[in-house]
């Protein structure tokens, strides 16, 4: 997620959390992979920070008008591809890719703009799709049954009134505006404004997590990213939620010996070596001053590893805690 600062005589600049961190952290050299480019701000801050290449991914084709002035300002070091990071051995030679980056989950860009349909905050269309085609957050409100709605609220939300908002759903369709939505949901916590999150945020964010099939794409994400990186790469990755964050934690330890020392995270089988090193045994958190200065970077996480010479695990994603709808849709 990428932040947009500005004042009255500067256009927008888009600020990656966590790069004072990423930067002080990695060894931004060789050629990258920018799985989730967004604004360009972390493909910017690598290409700033000494990477030779960097070739920058994105399913949401409102931001090519962003990477073709960043290829303009890098002239030779800098490639955009649109499409899924779960899809970059489509687009990029295994054989050069000293590190991929990811930062998952919504971008404040996309968040601001109310016809995206991703806020409860601005009034717009019930869309949620990052990319092009694809069902919609309306489609899914208005076509689901009450406790298919339900089951994605619950695991993608981890939304303890998911029945009871599911019921009031279906109760009210059709749903076509994201505050139509929003007052719905507010109304089953009797419109609470006594708390410190909006009773629809759960809600929101199971519904895009589900149109953008997020946490499945999360794992062929970092099994991609397993195959394609160098001994010594880094594959950095910056999450915003629980669910996202526990995949990511699970996946590393699995395939980890963390900082070179066996321990109990470890693989357990003798014959298998591990795939990655941990840079650090627990993640990096945001700072008090970039978290005043950008509140929505607050429950950012970073972890990192480093690639060794094994070959890559076999997928083992029953370990990676899953909720159900996610699992399934990996055997799809």
């Amino acid at each position: 997620m990428e932040s947009m600062a500005c004042n009255s005589n500067q256009k927008a600049q888009h600020t990656p959390v966590l790069i004072n961190t990423i930067v002080n952290n990695i060894q931004p050299q060789g050629t990258w992979i920018d799985g989730t480019f967004g604004a360009g701000g972390y493909s910017r801050a690598l290409l700033e920070s000494g990477a030779v290449k960097v070739f920058g991914i994105d399913k949401d084709p409102n931001v090519i008008k962003l990477s073709q002035d960043l290829s303009e300002e890098f002239s030779g070091r800098f490639s955009f591809f649109l499409g899924k990071f779960s899809k970059v051995e489509e687009f990029v030679d295994k054989a050069i890719v000293d590190g991929v980056i990811f930062d998952l989950g919504v971008s404040s860009m996309q968040l601001d703009q109310a016809k995206r349909g991703f806020s409860f905050r601005h009034d717009g269309p019930l869309d949620m799709r990052m990319g092009e085609g694809g069902l919609s957050a309306a489609d899914i409100v208005n076509s689901f049954e009450e406790e298919e709605i339900a089951d994605i609220l619950f695991q993608y939300g981890e939304e303890k009134s998911s029945r009871l908002i599911a019921k009031k759903i279906v109760s009210a369709r059709p749903i076509t505006s994201t505050l139509s939505l929003s007052t719905i949901i507010h109304g089953c916590f009797n419109n609470r404004t006594d708390t410190k999150t909006h009773p629809a945020t759960k809600s929101f964010q199971a519904l895009r997590i589900a149109v953008n099939d997020e946490l499945a794409e999360l794992v062929r994400g970092l099994e991609a990213a397993e195959r394609i990186l160098k001994p010594g790469g880094e594959l950095v990755v910056v999450t915003f939620h629980s669910l996202e964050d526990r995949i990511v934690k699970k996946f590393l330890r699995s395939r980890s010996i963390g900082k070179g020392n066996a321990n109990r995270h470890s693989p357990t089988s003798e014959n298998v070596s591990p795939s990655f090193i941990l840079k650090n045994s627990k993640p990096y958190l945001v700072k008090d001053n970039e978290r005043q200065s950008n509140p929505r970077s607050r429950s950012a996480k970073l972890r990192i590893a480093i690639r060794s010479d094994a070959d890559p695990f076999s997928p083992q994603r029953k370990k990676l805690g899953l909720p159900k709808l996610a699992m399934k849709s990996l055997t799809l």
